[in-house]
């Protein structure tokens, strides 16, 4: 008996020290793991111009699955920069006689879509030879686009100013074939004066099935699903906001919790009073940062990837600024003039404005 009582008690030992052995390895690993993220220093940027062409004004870029960047801007212009080829081929999309604008594009592993501003709201995809093809038009109350951006290869959304009453939402379930507007009854209501800025493509975020869509203007708020699209609450934000050029230009998620908006004025570019802010709870609550601080007003933010959440980079035609602790401070590193970015990996972008698109590679 006392044999059988001294192998239990050795055997729960044996167990307490197995479960403390694997928490500790847990405790270390996640120690190890965060003390891998090493802040850089970014100090430069090399420039690459890859496309110039003073009549575009380009505010819509996308990296495809590929590696190769697609692009549409104004007077119908929309192209492809093929890496392999390292060889830019550009169309220009007509319809009727109009000189069609884009701002909005997204993809998915199969087609390219693109999307006009101002009525009529045209949407084209790859068409099965390659051509563009139409499979949206919105023509009543004036619509006007600002951005796209897709879940997976069946659904996307692209959202716009306010008809009837709440925000312009259109969406797809089934490739990009065909596109259903939301009805009013199923969504927030707009806010007077509250609208969106078609500046860089960049008003949607999604990670994964849930999407945040910035608005700007008297009123800056941010609408967010959780279940791609089908169901929507609002979020009240402390960024600049009053006047029709004030709030949010741009917003990125690094994951499901941690995500930065920004903005300001573009009118008062110089201005960088609660023009930044950034979350760490998904969304539900959001901080200003940087306060008083420049970089003043810009119109893209993006997390550069594989950062650990720690690295950002904005731009604007004020110059190009970059982060290394979550948007806490920040380093003015370029002039360069630009209204969108897109990292192809950590350390390489292309960015396009007025007239040119680059390659941007940051150097320490």
């Amino acid at each position: 008996m006392f044999v059988h009582e001294a192998f239990l008690f050795l055997y729960k030992i044996f167990k307490m020290n197995r479960i403390l052995f694997i928490l500790c390895a847990i405790i270390l690993f996640s120690c190890k793991k965060d003390e891998q993220f090493i802040p850089r220093a970014i100090a430069s940027i090399e420039v690459n111009h890859l496309l110039q062409d003073s009549l575009l004004s380009i505010r819509a870029i996308d990296i495809l699955n590929d590696g190769s960047l697609a692009f549409a801007a104004n007077n119908g212009v929309f192209g492809l920069y093929d890496v392999h080829g390292k060889a830019f081929k550009t169309s220009i999309q007509e319809h009727d006689s109009l000189k069609l604008h884009f701002r909005s594009v997204g993809h998915t592993s199969k087609d390219f879509f693109m999307l006009s501003i101002e009525a009529p709201a045209l949407l084209y995809k790859t068409g099965p030879k390659g051509e563009m093809q139409l499979v949206y038009k919105e023509v009543n109350n004036n619509p006007f686009y600002d951005a796209m951006n897709f879940w997976n290869d069946q659904e996307g959304i692209a959202i716009g100013d306010p008809t009837d009453g709440c925000m312009s939402i259109i969406i797809t379930r089934d490739g990009g074939n065909t596109w259903t507007k939301i009805p009013c009854a199923d969504l927030p209501k707009a806010e007077e004066g509250e609208a969106a800025f078609a500046a860089s493509d960049t008003n949607i975020a999604i990670v994964n099935n849930h999407t945040w869509v910035a608005t700007g203007g008297k009123a800056s708020r941010v609408l967010y699903s959780a279940d791609k699209g089908k169901t929507w609450e609002v979020i009240n934000t402390p960024i600049i906001q009053g006047v029709e050029t004030t709030g949010m230009y741009s917003i990125d998620f690094y994951d499901e919790l941690h995500g930065f908006a920004i903005g300001g004025d573009y009118t008062k570019p110089d201005d960088n009073t609660a023009n930044k802010m950034r979350t760490n709870d998904g969304g539900k609550t959001w901080e200003l940062v940087a306060q008083n601080q420049n970089p003043g007003y810009r119109s893209c933010v993006q997390y550069v990837p594989n950062r650990a959440g720690k690295e950002l980079v904005v731009v604007g035609f004020k110059g190009i600024d970059y982060s290394n602790d979550a948007g806490s401070t920040w380093k003015h590193i370029s002039d360069e003039s630009y209204y969108t970015l897109r990292f192809l990996n950590d350390s390489i972008a292309y960015a396009a404005g007025s007239g040119r698109i680059s390659r941007l590679a940051f150097r320490e």
